[in-house]
């Protein structure tokens, strides 16, 4: 008796990638990989209302109009949603009955002296303690006190990507990469909701918990003839945006490795890696990959942090330029996105007056603080293995190879533009593991030389000292 031959996966894969920073909308082809078709919108937070928030009907605007473009230009064969993580949607059954809170804004810390007692231990949660909204618990803590009524309406809370499959689908879900983002909500190792949603009664409001891999369903009728997407398209349960870097790194292997997702937040995973490493005070977390695994991490601000050293208009610096810089020792010291990152007390500062520096002077130095904060994360968390490089920090040379030195480890530059993108589209590929043959390996040690070495070591001096 001969098998059933397996029905090939969907080719065109539409990601809804919805970052802090950019809203996309990218066209995956899951046969090469390659990023066929793309468009980008600033993410922006509306001001008005009861507190900032997300933006969401301009996004769904920007969406639906990119999706029929998308689908006459290329084709659409399969829907996958990813976004940032410390997000989430309280929904009634006539749409929001809460914007989508920011989670930025400080709003939450009124109420720290409340949520802290109640809020899940570290070595439940794995979460530590976050600024503003970072812990979604505490953002649900504070609407459920200030916006009470509103709060009494929602029938479903659901997490930031299975707030757009349902903007999609109509069906309701969470997902534990999301819910296991320094979310307060989510107890890794159990893999179930943590003892603050049972304290606080929300188990009623929780949307069931799905796969990430789970198909929810199709478009709405409406929705799919306004897009052109033909009846039986699916549409992914979705993950959270980092995780969706990790996934092609881990379908198929389980040799210990490191992975960086790079764009607003520089998020470390250490594959293989021990929690008991964890140190909350040092913004250092479990994250939940596409599997429900736990996965020690570490992070730090470090796309925003670039922006503001380098003031949005980085310079590539030659090498004659980054040879002056570590000879003058031009140092950016942390911590520039305060309360976060493995230095979340310390406060930004320049060795030199930032005014007087080159628009590359100040690249090279942004890039190498980011390469030695992510040394530091590297290094806390007993990190092992060849490191991979996914998103916009794959693209600058110098980061990586300041990051091969300090390391002392191979470090690997993704060529694709956006990790999440195409790790998103794993979620319909029938082997989605990463070939990692036609990755750009970052030269090592001789790159910097040992006048690196020595900048190094003033920086981790001046780091823990300024």
């Amino acid at each position: 008796m001969t098998s059933a031959p397996k029905t090939p996966p969907p080719r065109r894969i539409a990601v809804i990638d919805i970052g802090k920073t950019n809203v996309k909308l990218v066209i995956v082809d899951t046969a090469t990989c390659d990023e066929i078709w793309v468009r980008t919108v600033p993410n922006t937070i509306r001001r008005d209302g009861p507190y900032p928030h997300a933006d969401v009907a301009m996004i769904e605007a920007f969406l639906v109009d990119a999706l029929a473009d998308a689908a006459a230009a290329v084709g659409i064969d399969a829907v996958s949603i990813t976004t940032h993580g410390a997000t989430g949607a309280l929904i009634g059954p006539e749409g929001l009955v809460l914007p989508v809170l920011d989670y930025e804004h400080d709003g939450p810390d009124a109420l720290d002296a409340e949520y802290g007692p109640v809020r899940p231990a570290f070595a439940e949660s794995f979460s530590p303690r976050l600024p503003g909204g970072l812990n979604l618990g505490a953002q649900l803590f504070w609407q459920a006190r200030l916006f009470s009524q509103a709060f009494a309406r929602a029938t479903h809370f659901v997490t930031y990507p299975q707030y757009w499959a349902w903007r999609l689908t109509g069906v309701a879900a969470t997902e534990p990469t999301s819910l296991g983002c320094h979310t307060d909500l989510w107890a890794p190792g159990a893999r179930r909701f943590s003892s603050l949603v049972e304290r606080m009664d929300w188990g009623r409001l929780m949307a069931p918990v799905r796969s990430a891999f789970d198909v929810l369903g199709t478009a709405r009728p409406d929705l799919a003839d306004r897009i052109g997407l033909g009846p039986a398209v699916p549409v992914a349960c979705g993950l959270h945006d980092s995780n969706a870097s990790l996934l092609p790194y881990i379908q198929g292997s389980t040799e210990p490795r490191t992975i960086l997702s790079t764009g607003t937040w520089i998020i470390a995973f250490a594959v293989g890696g021990a929690l008991d490493r964890l140190d909350a005070g040092r913004d250092m977390l479990a994250n939940v990959d596409a599997y429900g695994r736990p996965v020690p991490s570490a992070r730090f601000m470090g796309g925003r942090e670039f922006d503001h050293l380098t003031g949005r208009v980085p310079v590539e610096p030659d090498p004659a330029t980054v040879a002056s810089v570590l000879a003058r020792n031009i140092l950016a010291l942390p911590g520039f996105a305060h309360g976060s990152g493995p230095f979340p007390d310390a406060v930004g500062a320049w060795s030199h007056d930032p005014d007087s520096l080159s628009a590359a002077e100040r690249t090279a130095a942004a890039t190498l603080y980011a390469a030695l904060t992510t040394a530091t994360c590297l290094d806390l968390l007993g990190a092992a293995g060849p490191i991979f490089v996914e998103g916009p920090f794959a693209r600058n040379t110098l980061y990586g190879a300041a990051l091969a030195q300090l390391s002392r480890r191979p470090v690997q530059a993704s060529p694709h533009r956006t990790g999440t993108s195409s790790g998103a589209a794993c979620l319909f590929a029938s082997d989605g593991a990463r070939d990692t043959s036609g990755q750009e390996p970052t030269a090592g040690a001789a790159a910097l030389g040992p006048t690196f070495d020595a900048y190094a070591a003033r920086w981790r001096r001046e780091a823990v000292s300024h």
